[in-house]
């Protein structure tokens, strides 16, 4: 009998296995596909692999403004395809070497609960195996990380139609297209734009709202939608229909307008996976976007526990890290009787970054949360040509800015917000400073190293004063 086992194989899945197996607890995960999940195999690791290709290409072509002399520049996507599927199988390897350096055992095939652990009974968990056949194991507690798949909408021509790619046909993709349309204007359909906007695609941006990355802040949105020059932004537009390769959408003003392409990305968002692990047959409550979860990530049914995606509360692979790690300290208190940890899930501090060849990232709430909050607030934003670092290694040293907001009446950082180069590497050091609950003085004492684009955060703070 396991003490614990783990339904999916994605970062929530293999950070929990390596956690329980780090404290000696014997552990199934069941992965359906690759360890992994969506993240490593056709997410965020593939697609920033190709983003890296892309900054190559495009830093090569502006090499003479750097004083560097470059003939026949080109690219070969099938190469930058094959490094991708390098990348991703190293990877793949490392996983599978960290679960047997703690001993966990890994079934791959779909894991259905058949019935939850309650009190001294265990609880048993199907596996109906990729090469055929069924195993049913028993186990102490349960943790679900079932993940999330991409949604497509109730639109007429999406279904069973050629074009229509979603974010794991494009990354399979054979051939650069020559147009691209990208329905949606998230985080997704943002990074996909300027990867081959870079690469010379034709791209246009189709986005329902006023704004792309509707969570970023109000200020910062529009300077990152500007920094990608290549590609062109549909806003306050609503798609009808797709013949085709044929979008038929209304705009913002209600006039009805056609475009062409030859691959259409469809990246409205993802939903949790909820039908295909056994929640009924646990009686795990769901709710509208996920599994129901309290701050130690239980769910309703003692003994079984969910993180990630399938909570429906954040779709960021580095928020399931930390929600595996809540359930893990959990769960062993479970499994050991030890007594309760203050080690709970909190959300206001995580930090989120949109890659491409301009970055953003945030963490924290932004003007227009805090405003909704009724929380009077300080503000203060400081462009990146401030920062030597920045101008010393761009070409467009005047695109970006670090924005900085903080609780008015008792002067706490509430959040930091940045677009430009670098900003998802620093954006870590603002979560640690809402987390602390810093004040303005405490931040302005602070040492940053020089020259980096990070001490903008710094200099942003002391605008505040």
């Amino acid at each position: 009998m396991y003490d614990t086992i783990i339904i999916g194989g994605g970062p929530g899945g293999y950070l929990a296995a390596e956690r329980l197996g780090q404290a000696k607890k014997k552990v199934l995960l069941i992965e359906q596909a690759y360890l992994g999940g969506t993240c490593l195999n056709v997410g965020c690791i593939p697609t920033k692999t190709l983003l890296n290709a892309a900054k190559h290409y495009v830093h090569a072509q502006q090499a003479h403004k750097y004083g560097l002399t470059l003939s026949g520049i080109s690219f070969d996507w099938a190469r930058i395809q094959q490094w991708k599927t390098e990348v991703v199988e190293k990877l793949r390897g490392g996983l599978a070497s960290q679960m047997k350096r703690y001993g966990v055992a890994v079934s791959v095939g779909r894991g259905e609960i058949l019935e939850a652990p309650q009190g001294d009974r265990p609880g048993t968990v199907r596996v109906a195996l990729n090469g055929g056949g069924t195993e049913e194991q028993s186990c102490r507690s349960i943790l679900v990380c079932a993940g999330s798949v991409p949604v497509r909408p109730p639109i007429s021509g999406i279904q069973d139609n050629p074009v229509v790619v979603d974010s794991s046909g494009l990354l399979a993709i054979e051939a650069v297209p020559k147009r691209l349309a990208v329905i949606g204007g998230g985080v997704i359909g943002v990074e996909f734009a300027g990867l081959f906007a870079s690469l010379g695609t034709q791209v246009t941006v189709i986005e329902m709202t006023d704004e792309i990355i509707p969570f970023m802040d109000q200020e910062q949105a529009p300077l990152f939608r500007r920094a990608m020059k290549q590609v062109q932004f549909n806003l306050g537009c609503r798609l009808e229909a797709i013949h085709q390769g044929t979008v038929q959408l209304v705009t913002k003003e209600g006039k009805q307008e056609t475009l062409e392409a030859d691959t259409l990305l469809m990246a409205v968002g993802r939903r949790a996976v909820l039908d295909t692990w056994g929640a009924q047959a646990a009686g795990i409550d769901l709710g509208s976007k996920g599994i129901t979860v309290d701050e130690r990530m239980r769910t309703n049914v003692p003994g079984v526990w969910a993180a990630g995606d399938v909570t429906g509360k954040s779709l960021l692979a580095h928020c399931a890290y930390r929600m595996a790690e809540v359930a893990v300290a959990d769960i062993l208190r479970f499994l050991d009787g030890t007594p309760l940890e203050s080690n709970v899930m909190r959300y206001d501090a995580v930090p989120w970054a949109v890659y491409g060849i301009t970055e953003a990232a945030g963490v924290g709430l932004t003007e227009q949360e805090a405003a909704a909050r009724g929380i009077p607030i300080l503000k203060a934003s400081l462009p990146m040509r401030l920062s030597g670092r920045f101008v010393a290694e761009n070409t467009f040293a005047g695109q970006g800015a670090v924005k900085v907001i903080a609780d008015a009446a008792s002067r706490r950082i509430l959040g930091i917000h940045g677009v430009g180069s670098y900003v998802s590497e620093f954006i870590w050091g603002g979560a640690v400073l809402i987390e602390q609950e810093l004040r303005i003085e405490e931040v302005q004492q602070l040492i940053f190293p020089h020259p980096t684009v990070g001490e903008l955060i710094r200099e942003v703070v002391w605008e505040l004063a």
